[in-house]
């Protein structure tokens, strides 16, 4: 290698643990993805730091638990996820792993989603991306209409299959979904299902532009988040609707990345991460979490433990199944560890270097990961064991052997009391440093979440304005 790698990071949303083939999906034909796997390491117990995504997206950027860069509970306003027009984000100090390598002299690009704040200060453009075409936030918080006639949101979700409560929020006073360009609303409401073939072609042209010197490129998909609209082509090719539909299409779009890196002859010059923000939802003709319990939305390894593939031909090991217990903010100090960059040394990451174990060797030093959602820490997992502490805000203490069982069906808290007592502590450890909002505990190591004073949505909702997804041409740039 005669160069600092480049980096493609590719993250999915909602794509659950069970939804790939090569992580044994019989819904889905996954081939691109399927043989990514096979020329690099699939990790079997990876997980995200949330089961929702904006936490989840913080962490895995600054390679710090939610909690410790304020995004959970009471600092954002107990909002499970950040919406449109509210007043926290990431804060400018962070330092992302895109602003981390931007200063050592990488080109960086966000294609797709952000969702870590949507005021001017908290921009991608402000966290270390030279430029940025994408949504700010998920693709339910706008006007949602499919025509002329807007249809209200709780009918196109149950056109979709999936029926909402009488007591959901409908988006109905939301503004309409803003489609950016760097710090720029370009499209109003735009058609969602060209929205894809518009990323990987914005990508693309990165990756062309930068051929010469090393870059890093996040690809940020909207698939497979609810509503899903997808092209036709896909859809009559699925066997599971629209989200299988939605699943086809990520699958394209790795082997067009996949594809030009090659023809640019920069394949072992690159590393390619494939993962995705959470787990599934679990629904009729929706996706698949495996036979792991529970989805998105929850603590049990149903919402947080997702596929992840690692590729880096010469230097990652062919066809390596990683079994060790591994988490999204690693990400950050082992790509920096790879792009020969120190991490911060004035602040706490939660992320540790898995360069090694990726590479075949040992792996690092044993570490429990947190399950927190919200502002609390809802669980806590060390080697084969796991110890849930909370369930729907009522303290309960179970414990699970998740070598034996991944599902979490057979509760051994009376089993191996040393064991929980073990975990326990680690558990009250955790909520000292972290806070927990359960136990009114303020934590005695976080940074605060950006915040501003007046905060306002980037477009305002024009009753006569005829939002239906045709107010930008998403194939000029192509």
């Amino acid at each position: 290698m005669s160069r600092r790698p480049n980096v493609i990071l590719i993250n999915c949303d909602d794509l659950g643990y069970g939804d790939l083939s090569c992580y044994g999906s019989t819904q889905h034909e996954t081939p691109v993805l399927d043989h990514m796997a096979s020329e690099g390491a699939r990790l079997t117990d990876f997980y995200m730091a949330s089961p929702v995504c904006s936490p989840s997206r913080a962490a895995m950027l600054t390679g710090s638990y939610p909690l410790r860069v304020g995004f959970g509970g009471r600092s954002i306003d107990n909002a499970p996820v950040l919406f449109p027009g509210q007043a926290q984000g990431l804060h400018p100090d962070e330092i992302t792993i895109a602003r981390l390598l931007n200063d050592a002299g990488y080109a960086t690009r966000l294609v797709g989603k952000w969702h870590c704040g949507d005021q001017p200060e908290f921009l991608p453009t402000c966290h270390g991306f030279d430029g940025w075409f994408g949504l700010p936030y998920s693709n339910d918080m706008g006007r949602q209409a499919l025509s002329p006639e807007e249809q209200p949101y709780r009918d196109i979700m149950e056109q979709l299959g999936t029926p909402l409560p009488d007591d959901a929020p409908m988006l109905a006073n939301r503004p309409p979904l803003p489609l950016m360009r760097d710090d720029e609303v370009v499209a109003e409401q735009p058609d969602q299902a060209a929205l894809t073939e518009a990323y990987v072609a914005d990508a693309i042209e990165f990756l062309r532009s930068h051929r010469d010197s090393p870059f890093f490129l996040y690809l940020a998909h909207l698939y497979v988040h609810l509503p899903i609209y997808v092209r036709d082509h896909f859809v009559r090719q699925s066997t599971n609707g629209r989200y299988g539909a939605a699943v086809q299409c990520i699958d394209w779009s790795a082997g067009a990345l996949l594809d030009e890196i090659r023809a640019l002859g920069l394949d072992e010059d690159t590393v390619v991460v494939f993962t995705s923000d959470n787990g599934a939802l679990i629904r009729d003709g929706g996706g698949s979490n495996g036979e792991l319990r529970a989805s998105k939305g929850t603590t049990w390894e149903g919402g947080q433990r997702v596929p992840c593939i690692v590729r880096w031909p010469g230097r990652i090991p062919a066809g390596q199944t990683v079994s060790e217990v591994v988490n999204a903010m690693d990400l950050y100090p082992t790509i920096a560890r790879w792009c020969g960059i120190d991490v911060p040394s004035d602040r706490t990451l939660d992320g540790r270097d898995i360069s090694t174990v990726l590479e075949g060797g040992d792996a690092p030093p044993e570490a429990p990961f947190f399950y927190i959602l919200g502002g609390n820490v809802e669980a806590v997992r060390k080697g084969r064991w796991k110890l849930h502490v909370r369930k729907w805000n009522v303290e309960r203490v179970r414990l699970y052997d998740l070598e034996t069982d991944v599902g979490e069906r057979n509760d051994l808290v009376e089993k191996y009391p040393v064991v929980v007592a073990e975990l326990l502590a680690l558990v009250e450890t955790a909520r000292a440093e972290l806070g927990d909002d359960a136990s009114d505990t303020i934590g005695t190591d976080v940074r605060p979440v950006g915040r501003v004073a007046d905060p306002v949505t980037l477009t305002s909702y024009d009753p006569d304005t005829p939002y239906f997804m045709a107010e930008y041409d998403l194939t000029e740039r192509g």
